[in-house]
């Protein structure tokens, strides 16, 4: 078998970018997944969902501008060397790496095409969009495999990787996808609640079967504990178990040898109130605005509302419920019971309002409606998790960004939104907004957003989709001027969310969803 050529990669992502259908840009991948040898797949999928398999590899666009080569004339790279280059990249620290760093990028860039050196920049920098999101390309593993397409995503929620999971089904098909069993050390894909217009409406759509609980303004995190060993996720699967020690120290003290938990974690302040939401992501070494980055001496405190795996047992296919059951059972303790996200189960007339009140009235965003009968559906927006909230807000991508006037002179304002193609292509952009910006974040804007510039016209700039703002909203409206069809009403900043990638923005459907009438 002759070794798969990055410009082969490059066909397929010309491929996916070329079509909207999403069983063509499954066909397209899996055909060159067809092709690649056993060490070729975890790479080729990676790229083609757009990242290195090494992951951040601290290669930014002023770095790569800096280190322009003539191009290649020929293609000659192949997937193997490109890999080997970059786990090299990857591992390189420590006195001198700086020089040998940029001699490996030199080198890398120096042997490709012009057409390859535009991919690989993209793919460094983390801006390579090509329609190839996540579900397309399981979507392909699964027919490169010939495998069904849920053993593929149940494999990929229990692993994590993506890569991974490509290689085991392309080796070892269906028998080694099933083989694949949650472990305690190893995270798992979060399940995701969708957005609910109201609580009756949510209340309607699930029926009386169902747990209210309260939707905090906090960090998401997974905990595993495996005897006396603690180790803490975020929500995008990130480590972050040497920051939170006061963490640790509570799932120590827990009645278990091994525990998985689902949860959110949050500062509060002396009276029991969430602190402001950049403080809690401040203990995660995040890339919160320096405006707004607070005291990284606040203490975090955990609520758990899911329980994964409990002393061997998986509990992942079984119903919220029994799940539920276990979890209250592992914090009945007294000095665990605070540990327990507060809400009412199979609440009676009148109980689900009062804990959506009870929740606003402690400073908290709403509550989250779960159907009692659902198993763990990790990775998804489904049904089944829905959350009320009394101010519609959209998670989105900053497009650009456009010079103030008057008080704002000199300042970069007034913000372009996009939201998510499902599909996988460029954001599609839903309006602007000036509103909601302090001083601060204005001086953060005009510090930070130039570093993601790709274009710097007279009247502002336009950004490579890196940074993801939250907008509150009055609703949406159809509209002629924008791509989509809708634009936003009344929309206003938040905050920026820096535990949020691109990847994981509110799609154009959210937005579409909140039209108003036929």
């Amino acid at each position: 078998m002759a070794d798969v050529l990055l410009a082969d990669v490059l066909a397929a992502s010309a491929a996916v970018t070329a079509t909207r259908s999403r069983t063509a840009k499954a066909a397209a991948i899996a055909e060159l997944l067809r092709r690649a040898a056993a060490g070729e797949v975890q790479p080729v999928t990676a790229w083609l969902a757009g990242e290195p398999r090494q992951g951040r590899l601290g290669v930014g666009w002023r770095t790569l501008s800096a280190m322009a080569q003539e191009p290649a004339a020929t293609s000659s790279l192949t997937v193997a060397a490109v890999d080997e280059l970059l786990t090299e990249l990857a591992g390189t620290a420590g006195p001198g790496s700086a020089a040998r760093r940029d001699a490996l990028v030199t080198a890398l860039l120096s042997a490709a095409t012009a057409e390859e050196q535009q991919f690989l920049v993209r793919l460094l920098t983390g801006e390579l969009r090509q329609g190839a999101l996540e579900g397309v390309v399981l979507d392909a593993v699964a027919t490169a495999a010939g495998v069904p397409a849920a053993d593929v995503r149940r494999a990929f929620m229990l692993s994590g990787r993506l890569p991974e999971t490509a290689a085991t089904a392309l080796a070892g098909g269906a028998p080694a996808l099933r083989a694949v069993r949650l472990q305690v050390g190893r995270p798992v894909r979060p399940m995701l609640a969708s957005p609910g217009s109201s609580l009756d409406a949510v209340l309607a759509d699930l029926g009386p079967d169902v747990t209210v609980e309260h939707k905090f303004d906090g960090a998401r995190i997974q905990v595993h504990r495996d005897g006396d060993v603690v180790r803490v996720w975020t929500r995008t699967l990130r480590e972050v178990t040497g920051g939170v020690p006061e963490l640790v120290d509570r799932i120590r003290a827990l009645p278990c040898d091994a525990a998985v938990l689902d949860g959110e974690t949050l500062a509060l302040d002396d009276d029991g109130r969430p602190r402001a939401f950049q403080d809690t992501m401040s203990r995660f070494g995040s890339d919160a605005p320096d405006a707004l980055s607070p005291d990284r001496g606040v203490l975090l405190s955990p609520f758990f509302f899911d329980l994964l795996h409990l002393d061997g047992r998986d509990l992942l296919d079984e119903p919220l419920a029994v799940r539920l059951d276990a979890l209250d059972q592992l914090l009945a303790a007294e000095e665990h019971a605070a540990l327990r996200m507060p809400g009412v189960r199979r609440p009676g007339p009148g109980q689900a309002d009062a804990v959506l009140d009870d929740a606003l009235a402690a400073g908290h965003e709403g509550v989250v409606v779960k159907a009692l009968d659902a198993p763990y559906a990790a990775g998804r927006r489904g049904r089944a998790w829905q959350k009320v909230k009394p101010v519609h807000t959209l998670d989105l991508v900053v497009l650009g960004a456009e010079w103030g006037y008057g008080r704002r002179s000199g300042k970069l304002s007034n913000i372009h939104l996009g939201a998510r193609d499902p599909d996988g292509g460029e954001p599609v952009m839903v309006g602007k907004t000036f509103k909601g910006m302090t001083d601060q974040l204005l001086d953060w804007q005009t510090r930070i957003f130039p570093e993601h510039a790709r274009e710097q016209p007279d009247w502002g700039v336009l950004l490579h989709p890196a940074l993801v703002v939250e907008i509150a909203l009055d609703g949406a409206q159809r509209s002629t001027r924008y791509p989509g069809g809708v634009a936003l009403r009344f929309a206003r900043v938040l905050r920026y969310r820096p535990d949020r990638t691109p990847a994981e923005a509110d799609t154009i459907d959210a937005v579409r969803a909140l039209l108003a009438g036929p």
